[in-house]
């Protein structure tokens, strides 16, 4: 059963109670919200606080078992201070997150968040890693506890909508069995990654050429604590983060019709043992090892562009609008800075009601517009490392060394490029800087190591096809984002 705890005056209360009995009998709120994962539940929690009646519609309720959002970056950690949800970190056996390691070929680099990130004790920023579900858990009680929230256990099968104008109603459910429907004056969906209300709504199509494969392994040694490990070699990336005291989380990038992953092949466990064990650092290996007979589960790594809301009475959120490359960690860090801003644009003293259409439709252009201060750097930062961490060609090769090299020389080198990772620096032209700093450092080091007498022939015609290749990654994402 949801609980509702009210602390406001008594005509406050009054008021509340009614609304209260409008969901529990009528099933009639001012929001419904489908799905009750990360940001489901925080817009949720973030709109009670204003005083909007919410609904909250979950098909499941018991805890979720995923093998991504182990990992919100320290921008996502300052969004959930802002909302009020902090504590939600706490009691989960959480792990401090204070950077990345980059392991290139068994050279290593450590790249802390930066020490200049506005943080008024002078300490650096910090992430959290954890067991996915059990955030989610968290994140669920602390919506159950929300004044004006209802939570329910129910499974949407659709949306209701006005035959003659379109305008989304509120949902069609199954709960115990029986069927069921919840009104609202928007409806919000948030069913994460393989929305089944994506396809109608969102005139973009997930797109992916690879999967992650997880492994958990148990009391592993890390050569860099409190760290996420990103491992290049000449695989796909791998990535190493602890997630709970004893639990260390291991995704190995696998590109599609990977011939040494083939069933012929001996399948995902050979290329593991065979490929990607012998390549992980020494004091890896035993609990990788261990880890592989059990089966690895997977899930595509999917790019999905974001775009404008503009079916009147429904908004698209969360990974049903817009997904990126997991290997920066930036889903949730999107998530929840984009419910700070739509609680911001929704609230009642920018929308006084919910059903103004008009009104809504025009807070959503706004709401696409300036998100893009952090979700633009976060989508096109992941999907452009992702090109270079999984590089096949010589050009991508020549970027990826230049990479390594840049975040060797420290300084600001490191810091832009990670507090942009981060959602600390929200700024695409800071990233679009380091992109390109990074491209033509590629193309001196790709030179340094020519034949002296070919160096000017070796910085023009090879270094204009680096550059080319540099502009091929990036152009299309950025077009994406500006466009969409």
């Amino acid at each position: 059963m949801p609980m509702i705890l009210d602390s406001s005056s008594s005509s406050s209360n009054a008021s509340q109670d009614e609304k209260e009995e409008r969901r529990r009998l009528h099933h009639d709120a001012e929001v419904v919200i489908v799905g009750a994962g990360i940001v489901g539940c925080a817009l949720a929690v973030a709109l009670g606080k204003q005083g909007r009646s919410v609904i909250l519609l979950e098909r499941w309720m018991k805890q979720p078992d995923r093998i991504v959002g182990e990992l919100l970056q320290p921008g996502g950690v300052a969004a959930l201070e802002r909302l009020g949800l902090r504590d939600c970190l706490d009691g989960i056996d959480a792990i401090p997150v204070q950077g990345y390691a980059v392991i290139y070929y068994g050279e290593e680099v450590d790249i802390k968040y930066p020490l200049n990130a506005g943080k008024a004790d002078g300490k650096r920023p910090t992430g959290m890693s954890f067991h996915h579900g059990r955030f989610v858990s968290k994140l669920r009680e602390a919506a159950m506890l929300a004044p004006n929230v209802t939570v329910v256990e129910s499974n949407v099968l659709g949306l209701i909508k006005n035959e003659w104008t379109g305008q989304v109603l509120g949902a069609e459910c199954t709960t115990r069995g029986e069927k069921d429907y919840y009104f609202g004056q928007l409806t919000v969906i948030a069913d994460g990654y393989a929305s089944k209300f994506r396809k109608e709504y969102n005139p973009h199509t997930p797109k992916s050429r690879s999967k992650f494969y997880a492994l958990e392994l148990k009391d592993a040694v890390l050569p860099h604590p409190q760290h996420g490990h990103v491992l290049l070699g000449d695989n796909s990336p791998v990535l190493l983060y602890q997630i709970s005291t004893h639990e260390t989380r291991a995704l190995i990038d696998v590109p599609d019709n990977l011939p040494s992953a083939s069933r012929s092949a001996g399948g995902i466990e050979n290329h593991l043992r065979n490929l990607v064990l012998p390549t992980l650092p020494s004091c890896v290996r035993p609990s990788f090892e261990e880890a592989i007979v059990e089966h690895p589960r997977s899930m595509p790594n999917s790019w999905l562009p974001p775009s404008t809301n503009k079916t009147p009475g429904m908004i698209l959120l969360g990974d049903a609008m817009n997904m990126r490359h997991p290997l920066t960690g930036g889903g949730m860090t999107v998530g929840l800075n984009d419910v700070v801003l739509l609680s911001e644009l929704l609230s009642p003293t920018n929308v006084p009601q919910l059903n103004d259409t008009k009104t809504v439709l025009k807070q959503m252009k706004t709401f696409h517009w300036r998100r893009k201060d952090i979700t633009a750097v976060i989508n096109i930062l992941a999907q452009a490392l992702y090109a270079l961490f999984a590089a096949n060609g010589s050009n991508l090769k020549a970027l990826q060394l230049g990479c390594f090299r840049y975040f060797q020389m420290g300084g600001n080198c490191v810091d832009g490029p990670v507090g942009l990772l981060a959602g600390i620096i929200r700024n695409p032209f800071i990233l679009f800087y380091h992109f390109f700093a990074v491209a033509f450092y590629g193309i001196w080091v790709k030179a340094m190591q020519s034949n002296i007498l070919l160096l000017p022939i070796t910085l023009l015609f090879g270094g204009l096809s680096i550059l080319w290749t540099a502009i091929c990654v990036i152009g299309p994402y950025i077009w994406s984002e500006v466009k969409s």
